[in-house]
């Protein structure tokens, strides 16, 4: 195997040892010690996959569930939805796919939030933005490329935090939330959409236009449902 081969089989038979451990440890260095011994793997191999220990450990769950995601957009066939419900749709599959991992995800949230690796966590989500995007077929390369990844992290960050303190059946408070959500981010695209197109609006309101065009759907306040919801 050549070495890319060996990492990535470390990092997978790590991380799945791992997840038993996150609950009662959290991404902390002693759980991915006990990931090591419990996968049996070289250490000095463990220390190449994860030379920030408990952190690369957590951002590699982050990205394994991303590839998931990735691959399942790849296999699905959801031309039947407008395009509002795929992003939906993909957006609580990701959810579904930790759902198993609940305190897993939760205790990620924690580690992120914290100051010296809030920098790590924002460009995890933005992947799940982009992986998002780019499944649903986006190849847009110009200014649009951005906002629109910024838009979706900022929907998909808060409706993570409010699946996590979601008990109803089926999390459909969630789906709910989530439909709220990017219902605000289309009515604010569409609002933009229609200055442009409108040549006299656009001359016009060239720099308002600029300023909406940095307006994202409104960031709801992290908390539980109910805190979240409007």
């Amino acid at each position: 195997m050549a070495e890319d081969d060996h990492l990535a089989a470390t990092r997978a038979a790590v991380l799945a040892a791992a997840l038993p451990h996150v609950a009662f440890d959290g991404w902390s260095d002693r759980t991915l010690a006990g990931a090591v011994t419990d996968a049996g793997v070289d250490p000095a191999l463990a220390r190449l996959a994860f030379p920030r220990g408990g952190l690369d450990l957590a951002l590699a769950f982050h990205a394994a569930r991303d590839a998931e995601l990735a691959a399942e957009l790849a296999s699905t066939d959801l031309l039947g939805l407008r395009f509002r419900d795929k992003v939906a749709w993909a957006v609580m599959r990701r959810l579904e796919l930790v759902g198993a991992d609940r305190e897993a995800v939760r205790r990620g949230a924690t580690l992120f939030a914290l100051p010296t690796h809030a920098a790590d966590g924002a460009r995890a989500i933005w992947q799940t933005a982009d992986t998002i995007w780019s499944g649903l077929g986006d190849t847009a390369r110009d200014f649009s490329w951005y906002s629109k990844r910024a838009t979706l992290a900022a929907v998909y960050s808060s409706a993570l935090l409010y699946w996590l303190g979601d008990e109803t059946p089926g999390f459909s408070a969630t789906r709910e939330f989530v439909a709220r959500r990017i219902d605000d981010v289309m009515r604010i695209e569409g609002a933009k959409a229609k200055v442009r197109a409108n040549p006299i609006a656009a001359a016009l309101l060239k720099g308002p236009a600029a300023l909406l065009d940095r307006i994202q759907a409104p960031r709801p306040s992290p908390g539980l449902p109910g805190a979240l919801d409007s």
